[in-house]
């Protein structure tokens, strides 16, 4: 028996032409309110006002900073606007404790070569470089 497994799930429907839903969503809800500016509102308002509105409804539409809507953006700019944001870094003793360790025991940072090691390597690299692989003599 076989089963068909949906390909697309990330993918919104595409319901008014171009646009999901939210998308429209957006675009009306922008049009509506820069069009209410529009008539209850002088020409300079327009632009002071509506200009903004415009842009953050198409925004909203159109803009995918790395692949990602951005109203998802959006939230997590609020939420961390309004999230509490207090941090006091501490010296700990366990930081100094653990440091007092590695130096007493030198333990090897990532990346770094034992001493022994390096004259192996380097003697390697030396009697590989006199030795002559040449067999044509």
């Amino acid at each position: 028996m076989r089963f068909e497994i949906p390909q697309f799930i990330n993918v919104q429907d595409k319901l008014f032409g171009p646009f999901s839903f939210k998308q429209a969503l957006y675009l009306v809800g922008g049009g509506a309110i820069v069009y209410t500016i529009y008539r209850t509102l002088p020409g300079i308002f327009l632009l002071i006002l509506g200009l903004p509105v415009a842009a953050f409804s198409l925004a909203l539409v159109f803009y995918k900073p790395n692949g990602r809507e951005f109203i998802d953006m959006v939230e997590a700019a609020f939420v961390y606007a309004l999230s509490e944001k207090f941090y006091l870094w501490r010296r700990s003793e366990k930081n100094e404790r653990i440091a007092a360790e590695r130096k007493k025991a030198r333990i090897l940072e990532p990346g770094e070569i034992p001493e022994d090691k390096r004259k192996k390597i380097s003697d390697l690299a030396w009697s590989l470089d006199i030795l002559d692989f040449d067999s044509d003599e």
